[in-house]
């Protein structure tokens, strides 16, 4: 995708209205399977899709996930 405007318009179309049913962290073998060093928190959409945040775009490692929650700041990458 070239702009922002046509990535915003794909997040919403897939992800707007979406629900999560299912939290849980990545296993080892999911870990192993893409080559990361750690793992990360996994979100299962309702359409079955999983959400899981990597550091970069290139995948290159888990990310942790900042929240604006007081009792929740931060769903962090599990080493």
């Amino acid at each position: 995708m070239s702009n922002e405007t046509e990535w915003l318009k794909l997040m919403n179309d897939k992800l707007a209205g979406r629900k999560i049913v299912k939290v849980r962290i990545m296993t080892e073998d999911e870990m192993e399977d893409i080559g990361w060093y750690a793992r990360s928190v996994v979100l299962h959409l309702d359409d079955g899709n999983l959400l899981f945040p990597s550091q970069d775009d290139e995948g290159n490692g888990p990310g942790a996930i900042f929240t604006n929650s007081e009792d929740l700041p931060t769903l962090p990458v599990f080493g």
